[in-house]
């Protein structure tokens, strides 16, 4: 099994990340061209009701996994690794079973009175078979994530992301012919399908890695599945305190993430009935509710690569030293997750602010939305630096303030949605803004957490030189957007305006001490140039 250091392991995810996101964004410029944004409407009416069942699941399993494996790794104990990795299978693979099976009977009822628009249906049944996929998969990537080993994870979400696009586009322009609703539907067959491939590719890792662990390993007789001598040979001997031990960790870290999950569902809805009491036509609320959280907001969180690498990177780290009541260690990882989202992220916002209509003409082929985009990129920076905090949080046994404070930014959300989309003068801008205020109070509400459970000093300084680059380089980049002539070609302008203003950026990191070359020299790729 190889074991990597948490500046390694965070760039593998990233490496992955990044890839996955570039990649990722091939069927969304691409489907909105098939199924329309109305199509998409669909399809992001649907997800939000699969991503709480599938929270209910696993929301808090794959941290728990990570957090145990991590400690009982460091602690010399891999027969308890392999006892809490079973236990896991059993419990998410059962209930990943039962909600299947619910989600499909209930699919007529959930379509026709709790979602917004009753065509979703088809999309419905297309995205039940993944909920027990994902439950599986997930374990399984806690279980590296814990063994600090981020290349099957990677791997396998490249690999899956591949076969999303490839199946995702292709069933989706196959079944059109037959509405939009078919059209949408086998979009979701399409993430199914890619679903199926990820878990295929870490299930061969962890036989690659169970075959390598019995080949140098002298295993007793008791060990031959990876369990010690002395767990017993009833399962209930070792199944329910295992479970037991997960679950602390796993159901305040769910309680968390399904707030999350139904926030995203309710405002799904209540944006939906909103914008009908503005005066909005169904099909048209639909439509703007597709491009709001089919195109603007995968755009905002192209960064997120790195957010979220950096989360699942945290995790272990911390709760190993934690383990060792190294709190130096802990504040200095988390000054570096919290330096490295906000130092990458600021560009993007940059550009996305500046340049949102050329931006989203070359994207998407439609800049009726870029007045979206230039609304909320400003606001990113805090929704990058929240991934972080709230990985900080979870590992250091802190998931119940991480629920509180997700669940008071979702009220606000909610309330927001439903006061301002309502208003006719706003419409869907009104929804948008009550988003940025769930960014603003969560992000605070974490910093907050996290300074008062650690003594962390939050590096305000830090977030002030980023915001003075990012200004630089917003300013830069429109003067070199509108001003000179590049190039006759809109979309070579927009990459040279991005690539100058970028490099600029960068040059303006490294003199204001953003961009850290001891952590540069510890990249396995790269670290030759900084010597």
């Amino acid at each position: 099994m190889n074991k990597q250091t948490f500046i390694q392991g965070t760039m593998i995810l990233l490496a992955a990340g990044i890839i996955n996101r570039i990649l990722g964004f091939i069927p969304r410029i691409l489907l909105p061209r098939i199924i329309g944004a109305e199509g998409v409407g669909l399809y992001q009416l649907g997800y939000p009701f699969f991503l709480v069942l599938v929270t209910i699941i696993t929301g808090g399993i794959p941290l728990a996994v990570a957090k145990l494996i991590a400690e009982a790794e460091s602690s010399g104990q891999p027969g308890r690794s392999a006892a809490i990795l079973r236990t896991s299978l059993i419990f998410t693979a059962g209930a990943g079973l039962i909600f299947t099976v619910a989600s499909l009977l209930g699919a007529p009822w959930i379509s026709r009175y709790v979602l917004p628009d009753s065509r979703v249906y088809h999309t419905f049944l297309a995205m039940s078979p993944m909920i027990v996929i994902v439950a599986i998969s997930s374990v399984f990537r806690g279980y590296f994530q814990g063994k600090q080993n981020m290349i099957p994870s990677a791997s396998s979400s490249i690999l899956e992301t591949l076969g999303r696009i490839v199946c995702v586009l292709w069933f989706s322009y196959l079944m059109l012919p037959m509405g939009i609703a078919y059209g949408a539907a086998g979009a979701m067959l399409g993430v199914a399908a890619g679903e199926v491939v990820g878990m295929a590719v870490i299930l061969w890792h962890y036989w690659r890695s169970r075959r390598k662990e019995a080949k140098e390993e002298d295993l007793g007789p008791g060990a031959v599945s990876g369990y010690p001598a002395d767990i017993g040979q009833s399962g209930r001997k070792w199944f329910a305190p295992t479970l037991k031990r997960i679950l602390r960790i796993a159901v305040p870290v769910t309680g968390g993430r399904l707030v999350g999950s139904l926030s995203y569902l309710l405002e799904s809805i209540t944006t939906a009935q909103s914008l009908a009491i503005a005066g909005i036509a169904t099909a048209i609320a639909t439509a703007q509710y597709g491009a709001l959280q089919g195109m603007v907001i995968p755009l905002l969180l192209l960064p997120g690569a790195l957010t979220s690498s950096l989360a699942v990177s945290l995790v272990p780290s911390l709760a190993e030293a934690q383990a060792r009541g190294d709190m130096r260690t802990i504040h200095l990882r988390l000054h570096q997750s919290l330096r490295l989202a906000l130092v990458t992220g600021a560009p993007f916002a940059a550009i996305m602010y500046v340049l949102a209509e050329p931006l989203c003409l070359l994207i998407y082929n439609n800049q009726d939305i870029a007045g979206m985009l230039k609304i909320m990129a400003p606001f990113a920076l805090l929704l990058y630096a929240q991934s972080p905090l709230q990985a900080a949080l979870q590992a250091l046994d802190k998931p119940g303030r991480a629920l509180l404070n997700t669940l008071i930014g979702a009220i606000i959300k909610i309330s927001l949605i439903f006061y301002l989309a309502s208003n006719p003068s706003l419409g869907i801008y009104g929804a948008i803004i009550a988003i940025i205020a769930n960014f603003a109070v969560v992000t605070l509400l974490h910093g907050y957490s996290v300074a008062r459970a650690l003594r962390y000093r939050i590096p305000f300084l830090d977030i002030l030189k980023v915001v003075c680059g990012m200004i630089i380089m917003a300013a830069a980049a429109a003067y070199i957007y509108h001003e000179l002539s590049i190039s006759p070609l809109p979309e070579l302008q927009l990459i040279a305006a991005a690539a100058i203003s970028g490099i600029l950026y960068i040059v303006l990191s490294g003199a204001m001490g953003l961009i850290d070359l001891h952590d540069l020299r510890r990249l396995p790729l790269i670290r030759r140039w900084f010597r």
